[in-house]
């Protein structure tokens, strides 16, 4: 772990393309000064990590964007969302609070204390949630001024299990979730994603998707999808290496980029 790992990474895409694949959850990182606010032991970080991390969804992304007939965008976390979770609300908006996920984290998936339940959030949302909402919200100006739309498709991956941190999960869990916003999630990109994948289902056991906030039920030319892979389909659970089905899924993902930068 460093001191100061960059929080975040804008990859370039090609100049005419709406899209923007948004990873924020695949990353392990966690800055030293932000570690010793977390009360588990390095065993015990390692099994939360495990469990909360979208392991290699950057590598689904990045085969997306190599395979994609025109290159998206990518916005990619590179820190844990231990440090912050850049796609929560930042205040009392947030459902997640009732199970201590707020913006940021003190209960782990298992419900132990992750950080001292009188934990000031300020300086963490200032240092790290802040800087990441105003660099989404410029990548996704950029492409509303350059193209007249744009396109955020969040990149997720979920458990083949339900984990007692789940408020929603008793219902089916497909290959592939697509969760929905009704402003920002129009039929076609959901249609679109429905071809590009194969079985899915809309909304279980996760429902909506990340906007940023200055366009979020105000721009409909911004649309949006969270796409949630099962990681039983590309990887061993918890935390193991990537298997073929990571090829095969990145490929799936750069039909859904072809259809809907057309």
């Amino acid at each position: 772990m460093t001191d100061a790992p960059p929080p975040f990474e804008l990859l370039p895409g090609a100049g005419q393309s709406p899209v923007i694949l948004h990873v924020p959850h695949a990353a392990r990182e966690i800055p030293r000064t932000v570690r010793a606010g977390i009360a588990l032991g390095d065993e015990e970080l390692a099994r939360e990590l495990d469990h909360i991390t979208d392991a290699h969804t950057d590598r689904i992304a990045d085969v997306a964007a190599g395979r994609a007939a025109v290159t998206p965008w990518r916005f990619v976390n590179r820190l844990s969302r231990l440090v912050v979770d850049p796609e929560r609300f930042p205040d009392e908006r947030e459902e997640m609070l009732a199970v201590g996920m707020g913006a940021v984290y003190t209960r782990t998936t298992h419900g132990a204390a992750l950080r001292s339940g009188g934990v000031d959030a300020g300086p963490l949302v200032e240092r790290y949630f802040l800087p990441y909402a105003r660099a989404m919200t410029e990548a996704v100006a950029d492409r509303l001024a350059v193209t007249g739309r744009a396109v955020i498709i969040d990149v997720h991956s979920y458990p083949s299990r339900r984990l007692p941190y789940e408020l929603h999960g008793e219902g089916p869990r497909p290959a592939v979730c697509l969760g929905t916003d009704s402003f920002h999630t129009p039929p076609e990109l959901a249609a679109a994603a429905r071809e590009a994948f194969g079985e899915t289902e809309l909304d279980t056991p996760f429902s909506g998707t990340y906007v940023p906030l200055e366009f979020y039920g105000k721009r409909p030319e911004v649309s949006a999808l969270m796409v949630e892979i099962r990681r039983d389909t590309y990887m061993t659970e918890p935390g193991g290496p990537a298997g073929p089905g990571l090829e095969r899924l990145g490929g799936a993902l750069a039909r859904l980029v072809d259809a809907v930068s057309r």
